[in-house]
């Protein structure tokens, strides 16, 4: 077994292009260190709907220049096979370790596979290359990005000529093609022949977010900005710009692109410390709200002041916050959010006599909804204007909920003011989620197991009326790892992450609340109920 091993790392070393990846490997194979070789030669890293994301690093397990040419030519035998040849293929990417590599590499298979190659001109926001597909009739687009995942990963994101991320069975055909690939010796990737796109793309992406606001609406909400150490900033700024808001007020520490995100454990707004610097810069400047993107800015999180001191609004609330806007605007058409996002989405659609639909998660289901007008999911993903980009777009999202707090400036007014009312409306809708993160997988693959075979049947003293193992399907929704428990006034749906190694369930309560007045009572109870279901669920699942 240790030979085989050593003769298969070695076999890699041959073909890595890469001299720092070969290094790496070369040192490890001098150290005959089993343990780490074992790791990253125990396997190959699976290609799936999310396209790859992982460790950088040599070897089969890990992103590096080797897998990324092998990805690019599998998704061009994919391509070549649903008869694309000859078609565009365009490229962007963020400013991670290697991704300008990975993103050129990209550029040289396509090139050599007989597509036109077209790389965007530095890196540059998700929803940047999202548009450009359909903006320049591209048969797919590649966006090399780990979005918000520690800064040693990278990853690699696939969507086809609809605009939108690929979903079954596209992924499993293009990972077929790259298993089929036996060398990269295989691989013609000629210098040169690819175009590097100038700024024409970009500014047709800035001319229409414009769209996204309502034509002489108020434009006079201040706001603090960080962009996380990723390439948010330029884009935002100029779209602010163009609309007309004040200019925001940068978190310079997290302003420029920064590939190590030194002031963050994650680069993400909703892990815990992440906002901190914006909530400092915030208690000196007292804006009316803080934005913030994640690296590859296709999320936007928002803060507000609430009691007296700043709190980042749950992703639910911001999709909530959003849907009413677009409701008083007059938007039809389809409203849309994933399974695990906040059900009061369904009663603002229904209440305004709009249609809705409910997806499994993830941008790729949300963009294919038929119709659809807005959709959003409640890791801070939103699709304010569907026409443009098939995807979540943190630029756009972070204009309307601006327009949306100068609307309500106006009035004299606030965000949670406005979410109190939706509560009043339509019931207080709690949301939280229990998130654990593993070393070993296996733990997340027990924990399901377990739920699966000694399935609880209250959590917090509230019956489960109804249980749900989503690997069978539903009538609305293809199958998948999850199981979702419908009870007396909540809802609980747990599932294993398909980007991070973490098992998470996600929680929601409703709480009935005929007055404002009844408002504090309703949220401590609400608080109460939450804490004993992620009690109760804990114990369920294990963990």
């Amino acid at each position: 077994m240790h030979d085989d091993l050593i003769a298969r790392a070695h076999a890699w070393l041959a073909e890595d292009p890469d001299p720092e990846t070969r290094d790496e490997l070369a040192k490890l194979i001098e150290a005959g260190d089993v343990t780490e070789l074992t790791d990253r030669f125990s396997g190959t890293l699976q290609f799936g709907t999310a396209g790859l994301r992982g460790e950088l690093g040599a070897g089969p397990m890990r992103m590096n220049r080797s897998v990324v040419i092998r990805a690019a030519a599998g998704l061009a035998a994919y391509l070549n096979a649903k008869g694309e040849r000859g078609g565009l293929v365009v490229i962007g990417y963020d400013a991670r370790h290697k991704s300008a590599d990975f993103a050129r590499d990209t550029a040289a298979v396509m090139t050599g596979a007989g597509f036109r190659a077209a790389v965007l001109p530095r890196p540059l926001p998700t929803p940047v290359l999202a548009y450009a597909i359909r903006h320049l009739g591209a048969v797919a687009g590649v966006e090399v990005t780990a979005s918000h995942n520690p800064p040693r990963d990278n990853g690699y994101k696939v969507y086809l000529g609809d605009g939108s991320q690929i979903v079954p069975p596209a992924d499993a055909e293009i990972a077929a093609e790259i298993d089929a690939i036996v060398s990269l010796d295989d691989v013609p990737r000629p210098e040169t022949g690819w175009e590097t796109l100038d700024d024409s793309v970009l500014n047709a992406y800035l001319a229409r977010t414009d769209a996204v606001l309502a034509a002489g609406s108020a434009r006079t909400a201040r706001t603090v900005y960080t962009a996380m150490h990723g390439v948010g900033k330029d884009v935002l700024l100029a779209a602010f710009a163009r609309a007309g808001f004040p200019e925001p007020v940068l978190v310079a520490e997290q302003a420029e692109p920064d590939p190590d995100f030194p002031t963050v454990a994650f680069p993400n707004p909703e892990e815990p410390g992440a906002m901190d610097l914006a909530f400092a810069q915030a208690r000196t400047t007292d804006p009316d709200l803080i934005i913030a993107n994640d690296p590859d800015a296709d999320r936007c999180a928002v803060a507000v002041k609430d009691a007296g001191d700043w709190r980042m609004l749950r992703g639910d609330e911001v999709g909530a916050l959003l849907a009413a806007h677009l409701v008083r605007r007059g938007a039809r058409g389809t409203f849309a959010e994933s399974i695990v996002s906040s059900s009061l989405l369904g009663r603002i659609a229904e209440k305004a006599g709009l249609p809705y639909e409910e997806t499994l998660t993830g941008f790729k289901w949300i963009a294919r909804v038929e119709g659809l007008r807005y959709g959003y999911e409640e890791a801070l993903g939103y699709c304010v204007d569907p026409d443009g980009v098939r995807d979540k777009d943190g630029i756009t999202a972070a204009l309307l909920i601006t327009e949306l707090a100068s609307e309500l400036k106006e009035e004299g007014r606030t965000l949670p003011d406005l979410l109190d009312d939706l509560a009043v409306e339509h019931g207080l809708h709690a949301t939280d989620q229990l998130s654990v993160r593993v070393e070993d997988l296996s733990v997340i693959a027990r924990a399901m197991q377990r739920l699966r075979e000694q399935p609880p049947t209250e959590l917090a003293g509230l019956a489960i009326t109804r249980a749900e193992d989503l690997t069978r399907g539903t009538e609305k929704l293809p199958p998948t790892d999850g199981l979702r428990y419908t009870l007396d006034g909540a809802r609980v749906i747990v599932r294993p992450s398909g980007t991070e190694p973490k098992l998470k369930c996600y929680l929601e309560v409703v709480v009935p609340a005929p007055t404002h007045a009844d408002l504090p009572a309703a949220h401590a109870t609400a608080n109460d109920l939450l804490a004993a279901i992620k009690r109760d669920l804990s114990a369920a699942a294990g963990i």
